[in-house]
């Protein structure tokens, strides 16, 4: 029987493991902003008595700017940790060229920390060495932590976040593009937000390995307490007004 070759079990077997947690984090992000704050506001403004036009209004606006906020918002943290990865990866550069022997003892430090021995890591450093990209590579990763940005990761999340909250916070609005009066809209907004909180929650429970129906149960309690909270608290000025 022939021996096996390393690339043909490779082939032969393929790892289930989820790795665009970046676009998951950002959909997460715009999708719950997205559904809890327009949420929250029309149900303000639905208590102080308000058409739903008006309310329609409002909360259009405020599914534009807060997905402009928001992707910039994306858009500025990705910036930075690019901005973080190149400045650090400069600073290690530089000392593996004017340190190398203290950053080969760091290279061993970290690989002892795997209980390999000394006769076991030795060749390793000294083939990093001899190669100061996968050795700068090496650092990076197992030294920082610091994981090389994608391209274009900055302008990919700002422009997930931004849909990913117009996609969310156009739900609570749909019925108050159908029903005039904004109390019997916010009765159908509830329940349309609600639901989809659930189904937001469950789907974001799957992809990030916890629980579906605990993660959609805590969504939707988390989106029903901020929309009776705005709702709460519009009651009271009018009254007091």
């Amino acid at each position: 029987m022939e021996e096996t070759t390393q690339a043909e079990l490779l082939n032969q077997h393929t790892e289930k493991h989820f790795t665009s947690k970046e676009i998951v984090r950002d959909v997460i992000i715009g999708v719950s902003d997205g559904l809890t704050v327009p949420f929250a506001l029309a149900a303000g403004l639905s208590s102080a008595n308000v058409s739903s036009s008006i309310v329609l209004i409002a909360g259009l606006a405020e599914v534009v700017a807060g997905a402009i906020s928001m992707g910039l918002g994306g858009y500025l943290a990705a910036k930075s940790e690019e901005d973080h990865y190149i400045k650090e990866m400069k600073r290690e550069q530089e000392e593996i060229i004017n340190f190398p022997d203290t950053e080969a003892a760091e290279v061993a430090e970290i690989l002892a920390q795997y209980e390999l021995e000394l006769h076991e890591y030795a060749p390793v450093v000294n083939a990093l060495r001899r190669k100061p990209q996968a050795w700068l590579d090496f650092m990076m990763k197992f030294e920082l932590g610091l994981e090389k940005p994608r391209p274009r990761r900055a302008i990919e999340s700002a422009l997930t976040i931004a849909t990913a909250y117009v996609s969310g916070g156009l739900v609570p609005l749909l019925p108050y593009m159908f029903i005039p009066v904004a109390m019997k809209a916010l009765i159908i907004s509830v329940c349309v937000t609600l639901l989809a909180l659930l189904f937001f929650g469950y789907v974001k429970g799957h992809f990030t390995g916890n629980q579906p129906f605990k993660s959609a149960f805590q969504t939707a309690i988390i989106g029903a307490i901020a929309s009776a909270a705005a709702y709460g608290i519009a009651r009271i000025v009018q009254e007091n007004s």
